[in-house]
């Protein structure tokens, strides 16, 4: 497989100790770029910054996640900017609301949402997107942008058959994670994912996060890892009714142009 995980918190602090080896693996599992998720103010330039060490095969996102909106000040803004201009740094984001968690007040969630959709508009790069127990507000939002931003995907989908249709319906891109082998609150994706259209599917892992609890034998630790977005591929694969070979060739084929990796 030639796969593109979108998703992976590559700067979180667990691989600080084996960051080389947890690459090394994915690439023995077929995974040959990945888009490194910047969430905050101090991690989004360190995912450029690992970006920069991969050339063609890192990229970076630059963002602020909701649960750290609070942080989000005209200096933040001014830094995320700054971000946005490294031919690195792919898309905007992680950003987005989050009402599950409601680690930030809702109106400074919106407020930073808001100001990233700016720049999304400004740089006309892709958006990265959250949204979690806020689809009204979230769709609320998008619309105020309708027509003036780039393409967007809604990373991690694990939502109802209404608010996939409703991205469907926008020609908004979506993100898988191992939430599809969880069989406590994942059961419901196996038959959405039927719906998605292969030029808006990708995958992603998320790591450290949301291990598969398919997996066989599960790491002692419990870290999610790049290469196990290969299982995740299978499990779709099995899910849409598809060979494998198929869900891996279109989702890494929807990746690399939704994020216009060089060829």
């Amino acid at each position: 497989m030639d796969l593109i995980d979108i998703g992976l918190n590559l700067s979180h602090d667990s691989f600080d100790r084996d960051r080389d080896a947890v690459w090394q693996r994915a690439r023995e599992a077929g995974v040959r770029r990945a888009i490194l998720t910047g969430a905050c103010r101090a991690h989004s330039p360190k995912a450029l910054a690992l970006a920069r060490t991969r050339p063609g095969e890192w990229f970076a996102t630059a963002g602020v996640h909701p649960h750290h909106a609070s942080e989000y000040t005209a200096e933040c803004d001014a830094e995320m900017r700054a971000l946005q201009a490294h031919p690195e740094v792919v898309a905007v984001g992680e950003c987005g609301l989050d009402y599950f968690r409601d680690f930030s007040p809702r109106p400074a969630q919106r407020s930073a949402f808001e100001q990233q959709l700016q720049i999304a508009v400004d740089t006309q790069k892709p958006l990265f997107l959250h949204q979690r127990d806020a689809h009204a507000d979230f769709m609320a939002m998008m619309k105020n942008f309708d027509g003036r931003l780039g393409p967007a995907v809604v990373h991690c989908f694990t939502g109802s058959r209404e608010e996939l249709f409703d991205y469907l319906d926008q020609d908004w891109h979506i993100g898988i994670t191992g939430w599809l082998c969880d069989e406590r609150r994942g059961a419901h994706l196996r038959e959405l994912v039927k719906h998605i259209p292969a030029n808006r599917l990708m995958v992603e892992t998320d790591a450290p996060y949301l291990l598969p609890r398919t997996l066989k034998p599960l790491p002692k630790d419990r870290r999610n890892e790049p290469a196990f977005l290969a299982h995740i591929v299978e499990e779709l694969a099995r899910d849409r009714g598809e060979d494998v070979a198929v869900t891996a060739a279109h989702t890494t084929a929807t990746s690399a142009a939704f994020f216009r990796l060089p060829t």
